[in-house]
């Protein structure tokens, strides 16, 4: 069974893409801050990470630098999921590590699923 690990503050958001994604058989674990990410990233060691990047406590692009920084989750695809569309800050997480870069506004929630299935089918 695949993990992903959802580093997102909106629960909302968190439980509906849990709900598409467990009848496919993934497990997902839930962090609403950045600082609870980075741990469970390295307790839980997730075979992926979904990743916002305006986070309490601790900002996205800390925790992508934090993961990448750690040889136990620095190989650990991460897919950053934020409303942020400025191009210096698609730049700025991709050059950082992130696998792909996507603005919530311009997908829905199928559309995110179907992303995330597809880097585990690479």
């Amino acid at each position: 069974m695949k993990k992903i690990l959802f580093i997102e503050d909106e629960s909302a958001l968190q439980k509906a893409m849990g709900e598409l994604l467990r009848p496919d058989g993934y497990e997902i674990i839930s962090a609403l801050n950045g600082e609870e990410g980075v741990h469970l990233a390295q307790a839980k060691n997730p075979d992926l990470i979904v990743l916002d990047l305006i986070l309490p406590k601790l900002h996205g692009f800390e925790v992508l630098k934090k993961l990448k920084e750690n040889k136990k989750t620095q190989d650990i695809p991460v897919i950053v999921l934020t409303n942020l569309e400025a191009t210096q800050d698609v730049e700025k997480a991709i050059k950082m590590g992130a696998t792909v870069y996507l603005v919530k506004s311009s997908y829905n929630l199928e559309e995110v699923t179907e992303k995330i299935k597809s880097i585990f089918n690479k």
